[in-house]
């Protein structure tokens, strides 16, 4: 009985392992159309590091409708897409050194997919933040709300 005991533990213990490791990361899709397929993400901040998978389900490339995924706070990133246009592709349309960036991935073409994984420790509840996707012009439709719980 013990044993039974012990290994239904192991196997609780093993389930909500995986549960949390799945709420701690996102895919997020993008187009050939200008679009992300979310408006709006929700980051436990009970998670350490998050990770999010962006892939191009279209079939242009990256130099005519390239995508990558940015996440700032709401207040930065007009600037953060305004300062990347200047970077330019090879710097996936993100001026270097930018600290008002949380996480970005690199630009990506269609069939094409990357990640970023980040630190939420230093995310607050109470702050308002966006993702978005910095290649020029994209940002008008490309955009999303980040929530922190």
């Amino acid at each position: 009985m013990k044993l039974k005991n012990i290994l239904f533990g192991a196997l609780l213990l093993g389930a909500s392992g995986t549960t949390l490791a799945n709420e701690c990361e996102t895919t997020i899709d993008s187009n050939d159309m200008m679009k992300f397929d979310t408006s709006e993400m929700t980051i436990p901040k009970s998670c350490g590091e998050y990770t999010v998978t962006l892939t191009h389900s279209g079939n242009m490339g990256k130099a005519a409708m390239g995508h990558n995924w940015v996440m700032s706070k709401k207040a930065d990133m007009q600037g953060i897409a305004q300062d990347g246009m200047t970077a330019g592709l090879d710097n996936n349309y993100i001026k270097q050194g930018d600290e008002r960036v949380i996480a970005n991935t690199k630009v990506i073409g269609g069939g094409e997919e990357t990640s970023v994984t980040f630190d939420v420790s230093g995310l607050s509840a109470d702050e308002s933040y966006m993702f978005f996707c910095s290649f020029p012009g994209h940002i008008a439709m490309m955009k999303g709300t980040v929530t922190v719980k």
